[in-house]
């Protein structure tokens, strides 16, 4: 199951442990049942302290099968791996094994605590799919809190191999997570996110603390690679300075695979942004996570953030880094059925699609990748572009039309999604040369039409395009003195991570030039009184 080198890799991860960890692994004659015997055979093989025994009565125990659950001994640990954690969740896998184990995580010790506070009765179910780089994050973070908290438990469960459950509960988006039974949140979750959702009190905690910040000389909005950057350059100038950010990693935690990051041949998403964090930390920056800004108000010399839990920040300068995310279609059916067939990540949803059929909305780079990808899994890909030709680069282009399970549909307007109440049925759209309207029978449905920014909050303050762009000079300076603005969330073209991470940076030389021009006239007044 793993290769030599995932071996000795692992051997020296688990030299790590505290204490012995002990798993069940509830397992049947199966092809399945014998691959997840055969890998934690190999976990064995890496350190005496992990012991595994199996038991033939998963369905008796009410335990899916095949499934393991890992805990130590006088230690009250529910943690269950439902399947094979391998792709994406390999590394879930060996957190948790280092955890049970006794190996402290890397985390705030006030979240420690407010998991530990937690008190009822959790019981958490997480569908993932080995190909989800959202997935892992939650896994990892419910994984955490369970061995944490014994009143927490949670599974986490294959959604491709246990596609029967799936289909029962009408799983069509992971990371899909049950709390006692009923869906508690969709999509990457932190454990900062999950455990303000379960923490009632936390909202007005954040509040009373932020309302007792003192002014930021910099205080940027937006945790993305833009903000991560603007944020550093501005601490390492030694001024106090501050990052609110509703997401840290923003739209960077959705992204799959990064091939263009100069230096770097491959990363992904999530790597890249828990290293911005990372970096970050290491200056003295006030991090303010899931905060999310919803009025900005300039003042003469002080500019006012306000945000949803009511509280508001205080900052000489603002550096405006509030990203992109996916443009939805706006058509009927497309809210309603959203994670009931409508999805935005062909990675994440991808397989749960197996042997049915989709379509993908856009031609550009972003679809035509997606449906490549997808037909390999799904029976068949509908290939939809509303203008007269796709706009992807040529060489995926042809990788496309080589396919002989995709069509593909120019001068294609999507005009309604359908579905029967539950789940997606198809849909329609208009021959844009015809004017005809055309029904299309079809389970998934991956829309991947480009970028909107963050903006709709900052109507009426600082000048916006007509795309909602916030519009700013060479300097990165809006039309509002002392407020700057970098990344996605601008007019500078080309939406790209490089440039961004350039743009944080210029943000931020020009917001520490802008504190310094606007305070030497009152310092050379001082000396001449």
């Amino acid at each position: 199951m793993l290769d030599t080198a995932m071996k000795t890799q692992l051997k020296a991860y688990l030299e790590r442990l505290v204490r012995p960890v002990e798993i069940t692994a509830f397992v049947d004659d199966g092809a399945k049942s014998k691959e997840m015997l055969e890998l934690l055979s190999d976990i064995t093989d890496c350190s005496p302290k992990v012991t595994v025994a199996e038991r033939r009565d998963g369905d008796a125990a009410g335990a899916r099968v095949p499934s393991f659950a890992l805990s130590s001994p006088g230690e009250s640990i529910a943690l269950t791996f439902a399947g094979l954690p391998m792709g994406h969740e390999f590394t879930s896998l060996v957190l948790a094994l280092l955890q049970t184990g006794g190996y402290p995580p890397k985390l705030e010790a006030e979240v420690i605590e407010q998991i530990k506070a937690l008190d009822g009765d959790f019981v958490f179910e997480t569908y993932f799919s080995q190909s989800c780089q959202n997935c892992p994050d939650v896994v990892q973070a419910l994984n955490l809190m369970a061995v944490l908290n014994p009143k927490i438990r949670h599974v986490a469960i294959d959604g491709a191999l246990f596609q029967k459950e799936v289909d029962a509960r009408q799983v069509m988006s992971v990371p899909t997570v049950y709390l006692n039974g009923e869906v508690f949140g969709q999509g990457r979750m932190g454990v900062e996110e999950i455990v303000a959702k379960l923490d009632t009190g936390a909202a007005a905690r954040d509040a009373k603390r932020m309302a007792e910040m003192n002014r930021f000389d910099v205080l940027v909005v937006g945790g993305g690679p833009a903000g991560a950057t603007a944020a550093i350059y501005a601490a390492r100038k030694g001024i106090r300075t501050g990052v609110a950010a509703e997401r840290f990693g923003g739209q960077v935690l959705d992204t799959m695979a990064i091939e263009n990051f100069i230096s770097v041949p491959y990363t992904e998403g999530p790597k890249l942004a828990a290293a911005l964090e990372q970096h970050v930390r290491e200056y003295e920056v006030e991090i303010l996570n899931l905060q999310k800004a919803v009025k900005l108000v300039p003042g003469a010399d002080i500019v006012e953030v306000e945000f949803a839990n009511g509280a508001s920040l205080r900052s000489k300068t603002v550096i405006l880094a509030t990203g992109a995310r996916w443009r939805q279609m706006n058509v009927p059916g497309e809210d309603t059925y959203r994670n009931k067939g409508v999805a935005y990540c062909p990675h994440c949803d991808g397989p749960l699609f197996k042997g049915k059929r989709v379509a993908v909305i856009g031609g550009g780079n972003s679809g035509v990748e997606a449906a490549i990808d997808l037909a390999g899994i799904v029976a068949h890909v509908t290939l939809m572009e509303f203008d007269s030709a796709l706009r992807a680069d040529d060489v995926l282009q042809r990788k496309l039309k080589s396919l002989p399970n995709v069509t593909i549909l120019t001068s294609a307007k999507t005009t309604e999604v359908l579905g029967d109440g539950q789940k997606v049925s198809g849909l329609t759209y208009e021959n844009r040369n015809t004017g005809e309207s055309v029904k299309v029978e079809l389970e998934g449905i991956f829309v991947q039409i480009g970028l909107l920014p963050n903006t709709e909050w900052l109507k009426g303050t600082v000048e916006l395009s007509p795309r909602g762009e916030i519009v700013v000079d060479a300097h990165g300076q809006t039309s509002v003195p002392g407020v700057f603005a970098a990344g996605d969330c601008t007019t500078v073209p080309y939406k790209q991570i490089v440039i961004a991470l350039g743009e944080g940076a210029k943000a931020s030389l020009s917001a520490f030039d802008h504190l310094i021009r606007s305070s030497a006239p009152k310092e050379e007044a001082v000396k001449a009184a």
